[in-house]
């Protein structure tokens, strides 16, 4: 700090001592002199100017104050939040008893993200579950979003929004993997005891009703398959799993290390039951499974989460199509271990010995087996370009750019913590000016003479 010179500062004090009163007598009654009014709107004026000079041109000030505006709206933000989450939860017996079917009209994927899925989405964490013994890790990333190939059944289009928790915004430009089995009960790109025919190998080959879909600004996700038949042991579910920051390769297959969440989607058991009358649904000769005894339903709907999508009906009936959403809730900075059944590489499908089989199976109900009966495995050609990597290996293409922003940032939540602090300043209301001006005169004349720089 540059003080001014001994002149300069005796000048000033001459100058302010001049709008000092006269001590009156011992005894003789205070008058407010005008000179006593203009010390007073002086030494406001100046102690205003003081502080605004203080803080107003103090940047560390202004950026703590930033700082402390942003922290109480994202406080408020997680309050609000927190809010409609009770106001949504839920149990099983809630949901069961539920209908999901939406009285919205005119609705299809073209629709805004609004009119599907409102303004008040609420932010949720759906329960991490698992991703079952039937997971195939490579698969096609579907680029225009329908992964039936030459599946028969019901058209199911699925839309599903991915929500932050941690910020309660949507997530774009990440992938979700969805995967379920056909009609009948069979999944593609594995061959193993209760899916389908063991004998037919070529099924490891197989990539029907399998893909990932990237999602847009809003944190949606289009896709078109078929309505999932069923299998002994479980009611009828899509598997989702997202990913975040992997490997997009040339022949537009995805890898990735990192499985942000993994969960599963249900459907209304009178929904079920109207696509179970119809054909080829009523091939199946699998034990049906209700939703009320399938745990892992039970278990996502013990949280605040309800797994059950709603939807509209495209037609007079379900053989005309239907049209379902759901909005997900997951941490970014989350990452499961997963042990793929089976790979996809450039020759074919892959199985992997060394697979978990889903963290110890997907038994659903109480004393299932876990896994798909007597099904039929339809024929199904795969989408041109071949598979990735090469000689029953995986091997990323080094060249391959990950098409996911944030980098690292997915790791710390993508949020930055702003640590602040906070001070309170005592400014200085009024100036009471009395008769009797001591020795504190001069201890004011020094504060005054300070605030000035």
């Amino acid at each position: 700090m540059k003080f001014p010179s001994a002149t300069l500062a005796l000048s000033i004090l001459a100058t302010l001592s001049s709008f000092l009163p006269v001590a009156s007598h011992p005894g003789q009654a205070h008058v407010e002199t005008l000179e006593s009014r203009e010390f007073s709107k002086v030494f406001r004026a100046v102690n205003r100017r003081s502080l605004s000079q203080a803080c107003g041109h103090n940047l560390l000030a202004r950026d703590r104050a930033s700082a402390v505006v942003e922290k109480r709206e994202q406080k408020i933000a997680k309050l609000r939040a927190e809010v409609a989450a009770q106001k949504k939860k839920r149990d099983l017996t809630a949901v069961l008893s539920t209908s999901h079917l939406s009285s919205k009209t005119g609705l299809s994927q073209s629709s805004s993200a609004l009119d599907i899925f409102g303004d008040s989405v609420a932010c949720i964490l759906e329960p991490e579950v698992t991703y079952g013994p039937y997971y195939v890790e490579g698969e096609y990333v579907r680029t225009d979003s329908d992964m039936r190939e030459d599946q028969e059944g019901v058209n199911l289009y699925l839309d599903v929004q991915v929500i932050d928790t941690t910020s309660c915004t949507a997530v774009p430009d990440i992938y979700i993997e969805l995967w379920h089995c056909n009609a009948t009960g069979v999944y593609s790109g594995v061959v193993a005891s209760g899916n389908g025919n063991t004998a037919d190998t070529s099924n490891l080959d197989k990539t029907f009703l399998r893909g990932l879909f990237e999602t847009d600004a809003d944190g949606i996700a289009e896709a078109v398959t078929i309505f999932p038949g069923h299998y002994t042991s479980r009611a009828t579910h899509v598997h989702v799993i997202t990913h975040i920051n992997g490997t997009l390769l040339p022949n537009n297959t995805y890898t990735s290390t990192n499985y942000a969440h993994v969960g599963q989607i249900f459907f209304d058991q009178a929904l079920l039951s109207e696509v179970e009358a119809t054909a080829p649904y009523t091939t199946n000769t699998q034990d049906v499974t209700l939703n009320s005894a399938d745990t892992i339903l039970a278990e996502e709907a013990a949280s605040t989460f309800d797994p059950v999508v709603e939807y509209v009906l495209l037609g007079d009936s379900v053989s005309d199509g239907v049209f379902a959403w759901i909005s997900i809730g997951i941490n970014t900075a989350y990452n499961q271990d997963v042990s793929p059944a089976a790979y996809l590489t450039a020759n074919g499908g892959v199985s992997n010995s060394a697979s978990g089989s889903g963290s110890g199976g997907e038994s659903g109900s109480a004393g299932g087996s876990g896994g798909p009966g007597n099904g039929t495995t339809p024929s199904g050609a795969a989408p041109s370009g071949g598979g990735f990597g090469g000689n029953g290996t995986i091997t990323p293409n080094a060249n391959a750019t990950t098409n996911i922003p944030g980098g690292t940032n997915a790791t710390t939540n993508g949020t930055a913590q702003a640590t602040t602090t906070s001070s309170s300043v005592a400014g200085v209301g009024s100036l009471d000016v009395s008769a009797s001006v001591s020795a504190s005169t001069s201890f004011i004349l020094v504060l005054l003479f300070f605030s000035l720089f």
